[in-house]
């Protein structure tokens, strides 16, 4: 049986890569006494799977894994267990048992993002909001993409304007004293195995496009959700 969990990756932990967040579980599996499921043959692992992993000093308020157990367990009682085994940043909030066989990894469509920047260029909100509806109404965003091909780096062109569900101005914060302003920006982004468009390259591509001077050492990007399309819908995994 797949037990479908939401969880959260916060704080000093955006920091751990992908790999020892896994560890971690792993480790909270056994603590806990969960039951899960481990593949066979010489070298027995876990069966469990992390959607979309994020990159390194990004922070999250909703991320999913899959969990195949073979023993049934009461979900309060599997989230009690496991929150106190897991650090203060990595708490489980939900979860539920799914009959769908397909991976989340695999259903996982669209991310949305915050991200917060500090910019130069930029005075007022309504300005910003102007700029970015009139950015997306294009057909082409063009990106420069550099990928390493044997020992040659080969540049190439990207449209990312089919990648990008939408973006809106949250906040534009005057900062009289800094002569700029903090600008928050909420976006869906293309994310899993149809596509993916990285919030840096987001930012990178607007900074590029509407010339808003854009701190880079000021960025900070924290992911609200992982979503699902589903015959045209845009639903949450659980």
């Amino acid at each position: 049986m797949i037990l479908r969990v939401k969880f959260t990756k916060k704080g000093y932990l955006k920091y751990i890569s992908h790999l020892d967040l896994m560890r971690l579980f792993e480790r909270g599996f056994r603590r806990a006494q969960i039951p899960i499921k481990y593949s066979e043959g010489f070298n027995p692992q876990p069966r469990f799977s992390i959607a979309n992993p994020l990159a390194l000093g990004i922070e999250s308020e909703e991320e999913y894994m899959d969990i195949n157990l073979h023993e049934r367990i009461p979900i309060d009682e599997f989230i009690e267990r496991m929150n106190r085994e897991l650090p203060d940043d990595i708490k489980i909030r939900d979860a539920k048992y799914i009959k769908d066989k397909r991976s989340i990894s695999s259903m996982i469509g669209w991310s949305y993002y915050s991200i917060s920047f500090e910019a130069e260029n930029i005075d007022r909100k309504e300005e910003l909001k102007k700029l970015l509806k009139d950015w997306l109404k294009g057909e082409k965003i063009i990106i420069k993409k550099l990928r390493r091909k044997k020992k040659k780096i080969i540049e190439r062109e990207q449209n990312i304007r089919p990648f990008i569900g939408n973006a809106i101005v949250e906040d534009c914060i005057v900062n009289d004293e800094a002569s700029n302003v903090r600008v928050v920006v909420n976006c869906m982004l293309k994310a899993g195995d149809k596509g993916n468009l990285k919030p840096t390259d987001f930012i990178n591509a607007m900074d590029k496009y509407l010339n808003l001077g854009v701190n880079y050492d000021t960025i900070d990007i924290k992911r609200l959700s992982l979503l699902i399309e589903d015959e045209g819908e845009i639903l949450p995994p659980m």
